[in-house]
C-alpha cells in the first residue's frame, strides 16, 4: 500500500509565463476568506433525478462536522431549461458562481433532443475549469474489488478534445466533428499532472493518447508531454496508446499513480478506474480553473431511482471534501473522509456496493448518512486513514518564438453524388478545372482514404470528398490564389461545402496526409 499522502484535490494557481507566480484572481481566494471570516460561501446546486437527495445528505454530513461553508443554493438544469433557458443555468446562477468561487453541484439532466449543450460542460469551459480531476481508490475487503491495491489519480482536461462540441452535417450522408488539441492547453494541463504528482508523493506520470493515428492532435498533446516531463526528472514518465493503456488499466490498475489525457480519453479513464475501485458511486471529482473550481460526483443523475431512498451518496460526499481541502479546511476533510471509511468498513452500505458476504447491511440514503454521521471523530482500523495536505499547484506555461507559416494548399470538401460515385469522373473533372487557374489536384479521399489517383475499387464511397489542391509551381500559395481557384470550382459546378487551409510551420508539413497516400 501507498504512503504517499492522500489528497483528493489540489488548488491551482495559474502563473506566468516566466515562472513567477502571477495574481490572477478576480475575488478574494477561499483559503483568504476562511482565514478573515472563518466561513467560505459556497455555490450549491441540487441538481435533478437523486440529486436533491444525495446533496441534502452531504450538506447534513458537513453541518454536522462543523464545516466552515455557508451555503447559497441556486437553481440549475431541468428546472432551468424548463423555464425555457436553453443553456440550463440562469445569469443569476452564474453570478453566484463566480462571487463565492467554490461550487457544490448535484447531478444535472440535460435534456434528450433538442440541440441542448451539456451543462457540465458549459460550466467547465465557461468558467476554464481546465483540470478535471478524479483520485480513484480501492476499498477493499470492505468493498468488492479485483484490485485492492490500485490508487489512481486521472487529470483529465477539460476543455478541449472533441466536446468543444463543434459539429455539422455537411452532406446527406456524412456529419462531421472538429477536434481541437492546443499547444497551450495541453501544457497546461500536463503541467498540473506533473505538479500534483510532485506535490502529493506520487512517483510516476502516465500520459494516454492515439497519436499513432491521430498524428496532429493526439501527436501535439504526447509531444507537449515529453517536453514538459525533461521538467520533473524526480518523476518516472511514460507514454501509452489509449486502447492498450484502457486495457491495462482495466486488468492491472497497479501499474498507474497519475494518468493525464486528452479530454475524452479522460472521461472513459474515470469511469473505468472508479468501477474498478467498487462502483462508480463512490468516486469525486474537482475540476478546477485559476479562479473558481467544481466540485461533483462522477455519476450521473440516475432518474431511474430518484425519490426511491436508496441513493448512493458516497460520490458527492467524497467531492465535498475535495472542496474542503481546496479552501484550507483539509482537517475537517480528514474528519469526514475518515468517517465514511469507518462505515464502509463497519460493512454499513448502500444498494450499489453492498454484498453478501463482505456487508452487514444494506441501507438507504438516509441511514447511510445518519452512519457517517455517527462515525464523525472515529477513524478505520483497517483502512488507511486519510491525511490531507493542503497546498496550492502552481502551473506556468513556457514561452515560445512565433513559428514562420506558409500557406501551401488547401484541401476542398466537396458533396458529389454522381456517375455510381466514380472517383475518376470527379478526379478528372476537378483536375481539368484546377488546371485552367494553376492548381494541381494532388488527391482526393473519402472518409480519409485516398480514392485517386490510384484508387482500390473495394473502398467504400459516401457522397464527401476531401480534394487536395496544391500550386501547380510547387511552390507556396496566397489567400488571392485560393480564392481564384474556388471561383473556378463552384463556377464548374462543383458543390464545395467546407475547405481548410494547409500550413508548414517552420518549414514542417502541418497536416494529415491521407490514408494510402
Amino acid at each position: 500500500m501507498s504512503t504517499h499522502p492522500d489528497p483528493s484535490n489540489a488548488a491551482v494557481d495559474i502563473g506566468s509565463s516566466d515562472g513567477a507566480s502571477a495574481d490572477v484572481t478576480l475575488a478574494p481566494s477561499p483559503q483568504r476568506i476562511l482565514e478573515n471570516t472563518g466561513t467560505v460561501p459556497v455555490a450549491v446546486a441540487y441538481g435533478d433525478g437523486i440529486g436533491p437527495e444525495i446533496t441534502e445528505a452531504v450538506l447534513r454530513v458537513l453541518d454536522e462536522a462543523n464545516a466552515p461553508l455557508s451555503y447559497d443554493v441556486i437553481e440549475v438544469g431541468r428546472a432551468a431549461y424548463e423555464r425555457g433557458i436553453t443553456s440550463g443555468i440562469p445569469e443569476e446562477a452564474w453570478d453566484a458562481i463566480r462571487s463565492n468561487r467554490v461550487f457544490l453541484k448535484g447531478p444535472i439532466t440535460t435534456p434528450q433532443g433538442g440541440g441542448y449543450k451539456s451543462l457540465n460542460v458549459t460550466i467547465r469551459k465557461a468558467l476554464s475549469l481546465f483540470a478535471n480531476v478524479r483520485p480513484t481508490k480501492s476499498y477493499a475487503p470492505y468493498v468488492a474489488s479485483p484490485h485492492p491495491g490500485m490508487d489512481i489519480v486521472v487529470v483529465r482536461e477539460n476543455e478541449e478534445d472533441l466536446y468543444a462540441g463543434i459539429e455539422h452535417r455537411q452532406t446527406q450522408e456524412v456529419h462531421q466533428i472538429l477536434k481541437l488539441i492546443t499547444r497551450p492547453g495541453s501544457e497546461r494541463i500536463i503541467r498540473y499532472a506533473f505538479e500534483y504528482a510532485r506535490a502529493y508523493g506520487r512517483q510516476k506520470v502516465t500520459c494516454m493518447t492515439k497519436d499513432n493515428i491521430q498524428k496532429q492532435t493526439d501527436g501535439l498533446f504526447h509531444q507537449v508531454f515529453r517536453e514538459v516531463a525533461e521538467g520533473y526528472p524526480e518523476i518516472e514518465s511514460e507514454h501509452q496508446i489509449i486502447d492498450i493503456g484502457a486495457a491495462r488499466v482495466a486488468a492491472q490498475p497497479e501499474q498507474f499513480d497519475v494518468i493525464v489525457t486528452p479530454n475524452l480519453y479522460g472521461d472513459i479513464i474515470s469511469d473505468i478506474t472508479a468501477q474498478l475501485a467498487g462502483s462508480v458511486g463512490l468516486a469525486g471529482s474537482a475540476n478546477v480553473g485559476s479562479k473558481i473550481a467544481m466540485f461533483e460526483a462522477v455519476h450521473g443523475s440516475a432518474p431511474d431511482i430518484a425519490g426511491m431512498g436508496v441513493a448512493n451518496p458516497s460520490g458527492l460526499l467524497v467531492a465535498a471534501t475535495q472542496l474542503l481541502v481546496h479552501v484550507g479546511a483539509s482537517e475537517v476533510a480528514q474528519t469526514v473522509k475518515n468517517a465514511w471509511l469507518k462505515t464502509l468498513e463497519d460493512g454499513i452500505h448502500p444498494a450499489d456496493i453492498y454484498r453478501e458476504g463482505l456487508s452487514t447491511r444494506e441501507v438507504g440514503t438516509t441511514a447511510f448518512t445518519n452512519a457517517v454521521i455517527e462515525r464523525l471523530g472515529d477513524t478505520p482500523s483497517q483502512l488507511r486513514p486519510v491525511q490531507y495536505k493542503s497546498g496550492g499547484v502552481t502551473v506556468s506555461l513556457s514561452e515560445r518564438p512565433k513559428a514562420k507559416k506558409e500557406l501551401q494548399g488547401i484541401d476542398v470538401f466537396i458533396d458529389w453524388d454522381q456517375h455510381d460515385r466514380d472517383p475518376d469522373t470527379i478526379g478528372v473533372g476537378l483536375s481539368m478545372a484546377a488546371q485552367s487557374c494553376g492548381w494541381t489536384l494532388e488527391m482526393i479521399t473519402n472518409r480519409g482514404v485516398k480514392v485517386y489517383p490510384d484508387g482500390l475499387p473495394e473502398t467504400f464511397w459516401t457522397d464527401h470528398w476531401r480534394c487536395r489542391f496544391l500550386p501547380a509551381d510547387g511552390e507556396t500559395t496566397t489567400f488571392s490564389a485560393i480564392l481564384d481557384l474556388l471561383a473556378v470550382l463552384h463556377s464548374a459546378g462543383w458543390d464545395v461545402i467546407k475547405t481548410e487551409h494547409l500550413y508548414s510551420f517552420d518549414g514542417e508539413r502541418a497536416y494529415s496526409l491521407g490514408q494510402g497516400q
